[in-house]
């Protein structure tokens, strides 16, 4: 059984009348143990998707799927209080930018606590102990100076191992990390991404990791799924995905960075945006950015094909030299 189980996930905002799906049938699932690396550009649904796992769409949002399990557990019949106790416990979440993340006004001590005190009993030295633990395993030097800190006493990389450790404190089975290394330099994002690595292996604790640099996840994650507009467009083996991928939108993401460039020639790049909410095209939602978009991509939306453990969201696919196989 896998820890989580995601199947025909729908988020959707705004009235009937004038109705947005930020995510459109998403199905996934996470072994424990594995590393699953979302990616897409902004607006590709990615966070949305994790958002609705975690049970924070608000009041403006919809959340409807045929499944959503973690561990067994139907998230989506879960009382607010029974979903509390889940996240943090099992499933906690490292979000997008560490210094609104955390509270300007509290010591990053106080705030480990608290996360402590909701999930776990025990006495007021134990949960001091526990905090300083924490900031020793992600390695934030000195952590009994850094336990009086205020977050705008540390660096964007110190917060960030905070946020870890905060997400680490009663030791869940799977860390939802959106965007780790947002703002952060070179060696810092390197540092970070080891330390989730070795957190993962130490733990054996799941990880989906959310990004929209696909180099920061080429060597790090088991399989990758690709989002655009708020869909699945590729998924499978994280190796074969990188090596040959089957989808345009992935190859044209590849393309874009150096590492994969071919012959390291001028960058490719796509033209155009990611549709927004209500201008979206008929058909494949890609077909005003694809290369190779045909007459029935403007009328009919694809299905997935299944290449070997691959599903890719297209009218045809790419072959193993990256033209399209008709």
């Amino acid at each position: 059984m896998a820890l989580l189980d995601v199947e025909n996930l729908f988020v959707s905002f705004g009235d009937k009348k004038s109705s947005f799906r930020a995510v459109d049938n998403v199905s996934y699932q996470v072994e424990e143990g594995e590393i699953i690396g979302i990616v897409g550009e902004s607006g590709s649904g990615k966070s949305v998707s994790s958002l609705a796992i975690m049970g924070l769409i608000d009041n403006h949002g919809h959340v409807v799927a045929d499944v959503l399990n973690f561990n067994g557990q139907d998230l989506l019949k879960m009382t607010v209080k029974e979903r509390s106790k889940l996240v943090g416990s099992g499933i906690a979440m490292v979000f997008q930018d560490p210094m609104t993340s955390l509270n300007p006004c509290f010591t990053v001590g106080y705030q480990i606590i608290e996360a402590i005190k909701i999930h776990q009993r025990c006495d007021r030295h134990s949960r001091y102990k526990l905090a300083i633990e924490l900031l020793t395993m992600v390695e934030i030097p000195d952590p009994i100076s850094c336990f009086s800190c205020y977050p705008h006493q540390l660096s964007g990389g110190m917060n960030q191992r905070v946020i870890i450790a905060m997400a680490l404190a009663c030791k869940p089975k799977l860390l939802i990390v959106d965007e780790p290394t947002t703002a952060l330099d070179v060696t810092i994002q390197a540092q970070i991404m080891d330390l989730l690595l070795r957190l993962h292996k130490k733990n054996n604790m799941a990880l989906i990791l959310i990004t929209h640099d696909l180099a920061l996840v080429a060597q790090s994650v088991d399989h990758i799924i690709v989002m655009y507009a708020g869909q699945v467009v590729e998924s499978g083996k994280a190796k074969d995905v990188f090596s040959v991928p089957r989808h345009p939108y992935t190859q044209a993401l590849l393309r874009s960075l150096p590492e994969f460039a071919i012959n390291k020639q001028r960058l490719d790049s796509l033209p155009g945006v990611v549709p927004g909410k209500y201008n979206r095209p008929n058909g494949c939602l890609l077909n005003s950015r694809c290369p190779y978009v045909m007459e029935k991509c403007l009328i009919n939306e694809p299905s997935f094909n299944v290449i070997s453990d691959r599903k890719v969201k297209c009218h045809s696919y790419l072959d193993d030299n990256g033209k399209l196989k008709i």
